[in-house]
């Protein structure tokens, strides 16, 4: 009976610390839910305020969800911490820091390819070098832009594809962007034969590239031959024209072959075909018609044909002989 009065008198002098330490808590208890009550509503406060100042740099809907949750898990984590502080658990925010700590080293090692697109891609978003819609060549893929995520580019290719480009490699690579702009310009290569006048054909093609889809009037159509081909001269034709999207170059391009190649054939103007000459008479070589005469001698007599069948009747081999 003892023992048991003297187990019951020991809980009650814990049960009276514990309760004086509750008590001596109590404000402490009571400014820890204040700070904690003022963090959720700071933290929503500047989510807000995050959205509304990022929306004047940036249209990204990704980037600004992630930059307004990084605000509103930031200003939680830092009320926790003045909470856990203000209760005299400064242990526990030790420990909740090295953990963080270790956690996210691991983690850095793990995911740094991903990482490093999550950082392409928020740099990407801040500096616009290119926006959805825009037509674009990097890492060998070429099409418009339909996407632009915190990981990938999204790219569809002018014949149907769509291509996920990471934003590591964007960021690193070299990128062609045609329609920063707005505008394009088109070299088209064309021949004509060595008998013409090449200043009638400059004329002649400055004529004709009228009522181009696309094309800016303003800058002049530019002739300027190029090089002494195998069976054309070779010149350029250079005009600009207003890009958006690729099928505006491709349309421009076939409505300038097909006005060039009337008022070719209206005035007579020849495109070669490709030829090759051959030319046995030159010092130490023979004429065609001799060299074919001396590789076949007895090409103007008959030729015999003579066919060899061989057959098998009751175990003898019998030969005939055709001779046409």
């Amino acid at each position: 009976m003892t023992d048991i009065n003297e187990a019951f008198q020991l809980l009650w002098r814990k049960l009276e610390i514990w309760m004086k330490q509750i008590v001596l808590m109590l404000p402490n208890l009571f400014l820890a839910m204040l700070v904690l009550v003022l963090t959720f509503v700071a933290a929503r406060l500047f989510r807000r305020t995050s959205d509304k100042l990022l929306i004047r740099f940036t249209h990204s809907s990704a980037l600004n969800n992630l930059v307004g949750t990084t605000v509103y898990v930031g200003t939680l984590t830092l009320g926790i911490f003045f909470t856990l502080s203000i209760l005299k658990l400064d242990k526990t925010v030790t420990t909740l820091l090295a953990g963080a700590g270790i956690i996210g080293l691991a983690l850095g090692f793990a995911f740094q390819d991903i990482a490093a697109n999550f950082i392409s891609g928020v740099i990407i978003a801040f500096r616009k070098p290119f926006v959805v819609g825009d037509v674009i060549d990097t890492n060998d893929h070429f099409g418009t832009i339909e996407r632009i995520n915190l990981r990938t580019v999204d790219i569809r290719r002018q014949t149907g594809e769509l291509v996920k480009v990471p934003n590591r490699k964007v960021f690193e690579s070299a990128l062609t962007n045609f329609s920063h702009y707005g505008i394009r310009r088109i070299d088209l290569k064309v021949g004509v034969s060595y008998a013409e006048d090449l200043e009638r054909v400059q004329q002649v093609v400055k004529e004709a590239m009228v009522d181009i889809r696309n094309m800016i009037s303003g800058k002049e159509v530019e002739v300027v031959y190029e090089e002494f081909g195998d069976s054309s001269i070779n010149f350029l034709v250079r005009y600009w024209i207003s890009y958006k999207r690729q099928t505006d170059f491709v349309y421009a391009k076939s409505d300038a072959i097909i006005k060039i190649k009337k008022a070719f054939d209206a005035n007579n103007i020849e495109i070669p075909f490709p030829i090759t000459t051959l030319n046995f008479g030159v010092k130490g070589g023979k004429d065609l018609s001799i060299a074919l005469k001396e590789a076949v001698p007895k090409l103007d007599q008959p030729l015999e044909l003579k066919v060899g069948a061989r057959e098998n009747t009751n175990g003898e081999d019998k030969t005939k002989e055709a001779e046409e």
